[in-house]
């Protein structure tokens, strides 16, 4: 049955009729992840929450161990990663407090370890479609349930930072088409492809990029109040969908959990036994022969 992973920010955590909620340190021989993971149970689906940058905003997107992250939400059972990402807006019409089911990326990252895979395990996976659409139609009808509203579709310009774009930057990233910028969810999707996981991404407006002429005009306290709304959208969002996953199988039509089916290039005899052992949640179904 599915198993619904949310990765976000401490403030979507605090759900009204979680039950059996336990914290729980899960072991990757990555390293360590964000934190422990927070287990429970909504309206009979389980939940298994990761806080991003730890409790208590501990860790910048440069240093998040992504790939420990993805492997101890596999190993916890997770089918499907809900990414829940406060970003930038790069068009007047997203204005803060949009929420928009983002269904592309431009990976703009240069300093992060991007694949399970490497020397002595190759493998090179399909991310013409980054995120599931299946589990995307999901969001967009839980949030029609809950009363809030989505945008269906655009692109996420995933920038290093830690520090924010230049105007030039942002007036670029404008003219490719790019709806939304954030830091977080490059290489998270695509380490969620490689573990043959569904992932899909609610990208959380909070401001205006630079680009914006009343951006140095916004205040701390502005933001914060968007920040605090988008954090009970995010918690109704979430409560919201879990009638809708429930009791559905872990089986993705759009093959999501076969990703690696033909991914893999190394033939068994060259394969780096270490690597295949690091690999026994991530990539263990196709490794198995």
């Amino acid at each position: 049955m599915a198993v619904l992973g949310i990765i976000g920010g401490s403030g979507i955590y605090d759900i009204d009729g979680m039950a059996n909620t336990r914290w729980v340190k899960v072991d990757s021989p990555f390293g360590d992840p964000s934190d422990e993971l927070l287990f429970g149970e909504l309206d009979g689906l389980e939940l298994v929450f990761l806080p991003r940058h730890g409790r208590g905003h501990r860790i910048p997107p440069s240093d998040l161990n992504y790939r420990a992250n993805i492997d101890a939400l596999k190993r916890a059972g997770v089918t499907e990663i809900l990414s829940m990402s406060a970003v930038g807006s790069l068009k007047a019409e997203l204005p803060p407090g949009t929420f928009v089911v983002v269904d592309q990326f431009i990976d703009r990252t240069f300093s992060r370890v991007k694949s399970f895979f490497g020397k002595g395990l190759v493998a090179h996976v399909g991310m013409g479609h980054p995120v599931c659409g299946r589990l995307g139609d999901a969001v967009v009808s839980a949030a029609a349930d809950a009363g809030i509203d989505v945008v269906r579709g655009g692109t996420y310009l995933v920038m290093e930072g830690p520090q924010f774009s230049t105007l030039a930057e942002s007036e670029l990233y404008r003219s490719w088409g790019c709806s939304v910028i954030g830091m977080t969810n490059m290489p998270e999707a695509k380490l969620a492809r490689e573990a043959e996981m569904c992932y899909a991404t609610v990208a959380m407006v909070t401001d205006f990029d630079c680009w914006h002429p009343d951006h140095d005009h916004v205040t701390v306290d502005a933001i914060v109040k968007v920040l605090l709304g988008n954090a009970d959208k995010a918690r109704s969002l979430v409560k919201a969908m879990a009638p809708l996953l429930r009791g559905c199988e872990d089986l993705c039509d759009e093959g999501c959990q076969t990703a690696l089916d033909n991914a893999i290039i190394t033939h068994p005899s060259a394969r780096d036994p270490e690597l295949v052992a690091k690999l026994s949640a991530v990539a263990g179904r196709v490794l198995k022969g």
